[in-house]
């Protein structure tokens, strides 16, 4: 089940030479319920691609969305992404969607 989504972050960066993974600012990954270390789904609203990865702290009140190693081919640094956390459970949950602006600054929460 979906648990939660962070919808159209913004890449702020992106570094092929680096061990692969996203970087995520550490307010946004609490604010979305999202763990450093998770397996996460990327979708990437710019290009259509769509890739597995997983989360690791980008520093707090940074705005970091940083894709690291293979990932960093699949996304350019402004590109608009969709980043979504999944729990398995044999009960329905209420997935916690957080909504950011230009900045990755939380602006709206949802629960589907």
């Amino acid at each position: 089940m979906l648990r939660s989504k962070i919808h159209r972050a913004t890449v702020t960066d992106t570094m092929l030479d680096y061990e692969g993974s996203i970087a995520i600012d550490e307010d946004l990954l609490d604010k979305a319920g999202i763990w450093v270390g998770e397996k996460v789904s990327v979708a990437n609203v710019s290009n259509g691609a769509r890739f597995d990865t997983y989360v690791f702290g980008g520093g707090r009140g940074t705005g970091t969305v940083t894709l690291n190693g293979a990932a960093a081919r699949l996304c350019a640094k402004g590109d608009r992404i969709i980043i979504m956390g999944y729990e398995l459970t044999a009960e329905p949950i209420h997935a916690k969607v957080i909504l950011v602006d230009e900045n990755n600054r939380a602006v709206r929460e949802l629960l589907y």
